[in-house]
């Protein structure tokens, strides 16, 4: 099969030698507990994009990203039990875990010492076929398109934790620095609770966006939110925004920081910046119970990701527009390699 491969991790931009490489790999044989994958679609996450250019070591020589696939099985591992060969499933950022360390005892399973990322420790999506263990699959609302359920898989989990994480009040203020893939999702639930929503970010396409989706304000990352904010999720892997969204807070607010890499941040003051109970929480992956939660909730809400659609063959394509935020919502590619 051909697939997408991390080469020699480095600037998207570069030409010579480019960090990711369309390669010849042959098809995986899906162990025991394994689905494979035949590739329909897969979502761009900005991990890719770390993992790619080196932000995020990689873990695996070779690696092939991409966690946010939709596809259907082509074959299952002779303990595999609930899936048929056709099924549609998706494949997301949270490969396997233990099952029994402390972690994943109380249900912190995305704590777990021994957790696997798809995309990262093994072979993702960025070919036209991968695997992954059948309790770590996920089922998929017929309803919605490949292309339009892709980023859900990973953008939608991750931004759906962040707003947990960020303890929102019922009918509560949110801001939301950054508007990609996650936070265009993690809006239109919040939105659909009954919050009101501010949305911070460098972008005119994606302050268009917000404010079609039904934000109160649409203004730069740097500038005070019109109101006080009880909580805040940052998107954007920028550090020096963090005291900004601390200074954004009211008394007690919450600030979730939802990505897998951020660049330093800068001193923090506690009198301006902490005081007053502010807290400042990390959100680390996610638990198969909040892909199950967020899955059942944007069926229930008819949360919609925006999607651009680059052939598979064009993914270098897609990381470099990623980076260089030229488009709104998120990118997708559909398999044109099969």
């Amino acid at each position: 099969m051909r697939a997408w491969a991390v080469t020699e991790p480095g600037p998207v931009e570069a030409d010579t030698p480019a960090p990711l490489r369309l390669v010849v790999k042959p098809v995986p044989v899906p162990r025991d507990d394994e689905l494979l994958v035949r590739v329909r679609a897969c979502g761009v996450c900005r991990t890719d994009l770390h993992v790619t250019e080196g932000d995020l070591p990689v873990r695996r020589p070779g690696v092939t990203p991409g966690h946010e696939v939709v596809g259907e099985v082509a074959a299952a591992g002779a303990a595999v039990r609930g899936f048929a060969v056709g099924d549609r499933v998706g494949v997301a950022w949270l490969r396997s875990t233990d099952g029994s360390c402390a972690y994943c005892l109380r249900g912190a399973e995305n704590l777990c010492p021994a957790s696997r990322y798809t995309g990262w420790d093994a072979d993702g999506g960025y070919a036209e076929y991968t695997t992954v263990p059948a309790d770590f699959a996920h089922r998929l609302p017929a309803d919605v398109p490949d292309e339009a359920s892709a980023p859900l898989l990973c953008a939608g989990i991750i931004g759906y934790r962040a707003l947990r994480r960020a303890a929102l009040p019922a009918g509560g203020r949110l801001g939301l620095y950054g508007f990609g893939g996650s936070a265009h999702l993690c809006a239109q639930v919040a939105l659909a609770e009954g919050a009101t929503v501010h949305v911070l970010t460098r972008g005119a396409a994606a302050r268009r966006l917000a404010l079609e989706l039904g934000a109160a304000s649409a203004g730069d990352a740097y500038a005070p939110p019109p109101e006080p904010l009880d909580s805040a999720v940052l998107f954007a892997p920028v550090g020096d925004l963090v005291p900004v969204a601390l200074r954004a807070l009211d008394r007690g607010g919450v600030l979730a920081i939802a990505g897998i890499h951020l660049s330093d941040i800068p001193p923090l003051h506690y009198e301006s910046d902490l005081f007053y109970e502010k807290e400042v929480r990390s959100v680390t992956s996610n638990t198969r119970a909040d892909a199950r939660e967020f899955l059942a909730l944007a069926a229930r809400h008819g949360v919609r990701a925006t999607t651009h659609a680059y052939p598979l063959s064009r993914a270098l394509d897609a990381l470099r527009d990623l980076k260089a935020g030229r488009f709104d919502g998120a990118a997708v590619l559909v398999n044109d390699l099969s």
